[in-house]
């Protein structure tokens, strides 16, 4: 059993600061946070992949005709920044150097991420521009992005892209990520309302059981099996103490976990404002490989009075997590399509 309530307290300040450093789950893609200007100009680059080392090369030539950040000074101090989505938490970002006071930057310099390609397939990548202010907040200056699923590996010229403004919420943006079949998971949840000690009923004591039954169909990777784990969180809690996973299965897109994870010190009203995010990874000796997920929430968009992007729950995910609220201590089954999901920010192992 998870004590839910560990490091975050619902109505303390403190817990409300956890709520905040979680907000974003990507935090520098789908921050809405940044100066505002007008977006325009282009980025030239090149796209390659070299099979035997297994690397994906983003060379970056250069910008033109950026906007002006600082019109008193005519100043603008650009860097191109990479990002590969969904899974920008475990392959990480990229930069290129600041280039000083020019509207017209040159680069030619390699961005570089040693990923296989049929992982790099399920991925779109995101070049965005940004004024870097060594003094203050860096201001975004548009971004492209290609869709690597249908993108021809076979080109390696150089291309012209057209900078566009960002997309303002994540949710919106994998509206129109290419469709994306990570298979489907048979899991049940139930919720208990109070623990009793002795005679005495404790309040904040109910208990949200998840039984992970199985999951199907999950994506090969070079034509064979992966080897399955699952990990769960509710958030706004991603402590370490909240973090739990099941056991690694070997080579098997069907695998069987039959696991139950119990979390307790719930009142029925943190119901309305957690999230039980459900990832599920495929282990590799270099990086463990995000599959893909789900959450079980209301879909409010907001935790505790503060907006947060992983509160995007899909209807067929909140009507089950609707369907325990109002059936507490009866276990509810369904079987839901695994997606895209940018995993919130966790502390380190």
């Amino acid at each position: 059993s998870t004590h839910w309530r560990n490091g975050h307290p619902p109505s303390s300040n403190s817990g409300m600061a956890s709520v905040s450093s979680v907000s974003g789950s990507v935090l520098s893609v789908c921050s809405t946070d940044f100066t505002s200007v007008e977006v325009q100009g282009t980025i030239q680059f090149s796209i390659s992949y070299v099979e035997r080392l297994r690397e994906f090369n983003i060379f970056v030539v250069q910008c033109q005709n950026l906007a002006i950040v600082d019109p008193k000074r005519r100043r603008t101090d650009p860097y191109v920044k990479s990002y590969l989505v969904p899974d920008s938490a475990n392959l990480g970002k990229r930069k290129t150097s600041v280039k000083k006071r020019t509207l017209n930057p040159t680069y030619k310099e390699s961005l570089m991420y040693r990923v296989q390609m049929e992982y790099l397939r399920t991925e779109v990548l995101y070049l965005s521009v940004w004024h870097n202010d060594m003094f203050g907040r860096n201001c975004f200056l548009g971004q492209t992005e290609v869709d690597l699923s249908t993108w021809d590996f076979g080109n390696t010229d150089i291309n012209s892209f057209f900078l566009k403004p960002r997309v303002l919420y994540c949710s919106q943006r994998t509206q129109h990520l290419p469709a994306y079949n990570s298979g489907e998971m048979r899991l049940a949840v139930r919720y208990l309302p109070q623990v009793s000690h002795g005679e005495r009923m404790l309040p904040n004591s109910g208990e949200v059981h998840i039984w992970i039954k199985n999951c199907k169909n999950l994506p090969l990777v070079k034509g064979a099996p992966v080897d399955p784990y699952l990990k769960c969180v509710i958030l706004p809690d991603t402590s370490k103490k909240g973090r739990q996973k099941t056991r690694v299965l070997k080579k098997t897109a069907n695998p069987v976990f039959n696991h139950t994870m119990v979390y307790d010190g719930f009142g029925e009203e943190d119901l309305k404002e957690a999230c039980v995010e459900l990832t599920v990874w495929d282990q590799n000796r270099l990086a463990n490989r995000l599959i893909g997920g789900l959450r079980l929430s209301l879909g409010t968009g907001s935790s505790y009075g503060v907006s947060v992007t992983w509160m995007d729950s899909t209807a067929q995910e909140v009507a089950l997590w609707e369907r325990m609220m109002n059936s507490p201590h009866e276990w509810i089954e369904d079987v839901l399509p695994l997606r895209r999901v940018a995993t919130a920010k966790t502390k380190r192992k």
